[in-house]
C-alpha cells in the first residue's frame, strides 16, 4: 500500500524555514506542522521567533503556542501531537509539511522511534543537580559519555539537559539512550517522509543569526522574559531555553545587557553548528541552497509532490 506523503523543511535556526514553507504550503494547499522545541510555549513570542499572524498569511499552523511554559515536555508528547496533527491535515486532503529545527522531535517521527516515558526520579535530579554545581557539568558529560558515547556525540558539552537526560534514561532503565532507540526504530514509518534543510555558507549564516537576536531585543525580548516571570509561579522549564536563560541572567544582575547580547548570539551560533552536523547526520535528507531564491527551492520540492 502506498505511503502518504509528508514534507519535512529542517535547518538550523534563521536558515529561512518559515518563509519557505508559507509560500509552499501556499502553493500545494499545505499545512504546517511545527517541529520547534521551543515554539510549543504560550507565551514565548519574540524569543523563539514565532510566525505572527500576518506571517502566517492564513494557513493553518499546529503545535505553537499550546503548552504552559511551566510544563515538562516530552518528545513522546511531541511524536503523539504531530501524529494526530498529520492524521488531521491528512483527512482534509492537504499536504503536511512539518517545519522546525529540533533534530530530536523530526528523528522520532521520520525514523519512527518510540521513546520510553520515563517517571522523573526528582531524588536523583536533585543529586545531578549539586553535583552539576560542586564539580561542573564537564564531569557529568564525561560520565555520560562513558555511558553511551554515541548519544554524546550529538550533544554539546554545555547541554545540561540532555546531558543529564542521557544519565537519568540509564538510571532509570538500565539501558542507555541508544539502546533504546535502536530497539524502537524497530516499528515501520507511518508515511513517507520527504526531507529538506536548508544549507547556508556558515558566515552568511552567523550574520543572519547576530541580525535576528538584534532585531528580538528591539522587538521587546527583555520585556517578554519579565512577563513571564510575573505570569507563572513556578520557575517555567521553557526558562532554560536558548535566549531566555541569557535574559534571566541579566535580570538577576549577571550580566550586562551587552554582554546579554554577546551572549545569546554566541550561543545560537553553537546551536546552529549543532543542528547543521545532527541534519547532516540524516542520509535521505536533500540539501537546498538558503541563499538561492524561495521560487527555486519550492521547484526542487515540487518535484517530490
Amino acid at each position: 500500500m502506498q505511503k502518504n506523503k509528508v514534507i519535512v523543511i529542517c535547518g538550523p535556526t534563521a536558515s529561512g524555514k518559515t518563509a519557505l514553507s508559507i509560500e509552499l504550503a501556499k502553493q500545494i494547499n499545505g499545512e504546517i506542522v511545527s517541529c520547534d522545541s521551543m515554539q510549543i510555549y504560550k507565551d514565548m513570542n519574540i524569543g523563539t521567533a514565532k510566525p505572527t499572524i500576518e506571517e502566517m498569511q492564513g494557513i493553518k499552523h499546529y503545535l505553537i503556542g499550546y503548552v504552559s511554559p511551566e510544563k515538562r515536555y516530552s518528545v513522546a508528547d511531541y511524536k503523539r501531537d504531530a501524529k494526530n496533527a498529520i492524521k488531521e491535515i491528512l483527512e482534509k486532503e492537504k499536504m503536511p509539511i512539518i517545519v522546525g529545527g529540533t533534530g530530536l522531535y523530526l528523528d522520532s517521527l521520520i525514523y519512527e522511534i518510540e521513546y520510553q516515558e520515563i517517571e522523573l526520579d526528582e531524588e536523583y535530579r536533585k543529586k545531578l543537580e549539586k553535583e552539576v554545581e560542586n564539580l561542573g557539568l564537564e564531569v557529568l558529560y564525561e560520565r555520560a559519555r562513558q555511558i553511551d558515547p554515541r548519544a554524546i556525540e550529538k550533544i554539546s558539552v554545555h547541554d545540561k539537559k540532555r546531558i543529564l537526560r542521557i544519565l537519568e534514561i540509564y538510571h532509570a532503565t538500565g539501558k542507555t539512550k541508544t539502546e533504546q532507540e535502536i530497539e524502537s526504530r524497530k516499528k515501520e514509518v507511518e508515511y513517507d517522509y520527504k526531507v529538506y534543510a536548508l544549507d547556508w555558507d556558515r558566515e552568511k549564516l552567523y550574520n543572519r543569526i547576530n541580525k535576528r537576536v538584534d532585531i528580538m531585543i528591539e522587538q521587546g525580548l527583555i520585556e517578554e522574559v519579565k512577563q513571564i516571570l510575573d505570569k507563572y509561579d513556578i520557575f517555567p522549564t521553557a526558562m532554560q531555553g536558548l535566549g531566555y536563560k541569557e535574559v534571566v541572567d541579566y535580570l538577576k544582575g549577571n550580566l550586562t545587557k551587552e554582554e546579554m547580547i554577546e551572549k545569546i548570539k554566541m550561543e545560537t551560533r553553537r546551536y546552529a553548528k549543532r543542528q547543521l552536523t545532527w541534519f547532516r547526520k540524516n542520509k535521505q535528507t536533500i540539501w537546498l541552497k538558503g541563499e538561492d531564491t524561495i521560487q527555486n527551492n519550492i521547484n526542487i520540492i515540487l518535484k517530490d509532490v
